[in-house]
């Protein structure tokens, strides 16, 4: 996907020395982030367990948080060393100074995360995380910051090896996929920014048609729509950093005017979509409004297994609404042929990709799959299926199954 590069100020002086980040996304979009983040102009970027590392100064953690379309979090590392149990975790923690990074009277929630690591309780190394950081507050001034497990300011996460412990202030505060426009999500959303890393591996450019047939809440048409006319998806929510003591409100509000001059609102787009629940299309067209793309996506009401091509030729993109979520074996043993049948009398020359957890899908829909790529909504195991429908050569007999 094309992503416009954000110029860097040549004469601006670098006052602090670069520090380093780690951008969490959907397990299998790893790369996909990667190469997101270098178009960012973003410094040493590498490939990581479920996100990618970077470095950069405030400024590049600013425009992360505000443009990345498949980032779940920006995390900054504050802390890392070698541990051999839970009071080593504890003075690590507590030799950091937290009371320089945000206020008393801000909220906390520790996250721990590990990978065969030793320690026996990771809810223990929870306790003694937030202990070393209200005990360092309390030194300072006699007063401790309180703990909100359900909306914190700030978020401490931790991650341990089988011997390295490493600490994290996150930027974000709410994940980034919580893009500020969706009010209707209808049963099981998928996750925007899965949904923008769907759309980069599809290989879609605006200049292509794009068609949801099964659209639901709008997840594909909104990213894509946002994508065509280059807008960020971070405009409409406020971030973590932004309660950061060190946080320069004038160089924030001129990274965003910045990135507001790159939307591209004249921009010609081909994306629409059908559904067959009035409902839900009522719920797509609020949600289009509220992304500030109302108008530039077509959705219709009607049933995949009848509708029409918007074009000759494009790409496809679609979650359909069954297999976990329908919880009927016989319905999905009777509808997934029909589907590809469908796609084969009608959809001959574009590129299909079925995002589904259901693992009878590839069996059930007798096309054959040129890709099929893991990846996670959440912590559901899905795989992304590319078909290319070619009239008459890509049929094979639906497999049996029991």
């Amino acid at each position: 996907m094309a992503t416009h590069r954000i110029q860097r100020r040549e004469s601006r002086e670098r006052v602090e020395p670069a520090q380093h980040f780690f951008a969490t996304c959907p397990r299998g979009l790893e790369e996909a982030l990667a190469a997101e983040l270098n178009e960012l102009g973003l410094r040493d970027v590498e490939v990581g367990n479920a996100g990618v590392a970077f470095t950069g100064e405030w400024v590049d953690c600013q425009r992360a948080n505000l443009t990345s379309r498949i980032a779940s979090r920006v995390l900054w590392r504050v802390g890392r060393g070698r541990y051999r149990n839970e009071d080593e975790i504890y003075r690590m923690a507590h030799a950091l100074p937290w009371p320089r990074w945000f206020d008393v009277d801000r909220t906390i929630r520790v996250n721990v995360a590990a990978i065969r690591s030793p320690l026996r309780s990771l809810e223990f190394v929870t306790l003694r995380i937030k202990d070393a950081v209200c005990d360092k507050f309390r030194e300072q001034d006699d007063r401790r910051p309180s703990v909100d497990t359900l909306a914190p300011d700030m978020r401490i996460h931790a991650f341990l090896t089988a011997d390295e412990a490493t600490l994290y202030l996150d930027t974000s505060g709410d994940a980034l996929f919580k893009r500020g426009w969706r009010r209707q999500s209808g049963e099981a959303p998928l996750r925007e920014n899965l949904a923008a890393g769907i759309l980069r591996l599809t290989g879609w450019t605006p200049a292509e048609p794009l068609f949801d047939p099964m659209c639901g809440s709008g997840t594909f048409l909104v990213e894509a729509a946002q994508m065509a006319r280059g807008i960020a998806p971070g405009l409409d929510r406020s971030f973590a950093f932004e309660k950061f003591l060190h946080h320069d409100v004038a160089t924030w509000q001129r990274v965003r005017d910045e990135v507001r001059n790159l939307e591209r609102p004249d921009v010609v787009m081909s994306i629409s979509g059908v559904d067959r629940d009035p409902a839900a299309l009522a719920a797509v067209k609020r949600n289009l409004v509220d992304a500030g793309v109302g108008g530039s996506v077509r959705v219709t009401q009607g049933d995949v297994l009848d509708v029409s091509p918007p074009a000759e030729q494009g790409v496809l993109v679609t979650n359909p609404p069954y297999g976990v979520r329908m919880g009927d074996a016989d319905a999905l043993a009777e509808f997934y042929p029909r589907l590809g049948n469908a796609l084969k009398q009608r959809f001959a020359g574009w590129r299909a990709f079925l995002f589904s957890a259901d693992t009878r899908l590839p069996k059930l829909i007798g096309l054959k799959a040129q890709r099929r790529t893991p990846l996670y909504n959440g912590a559901l195991e899905c795989r992304l299926y590319e078909y290319r429908i070619i009239a008459g050569s890509l049929r094979r007999p639906v497999a049996a199954v029991s």
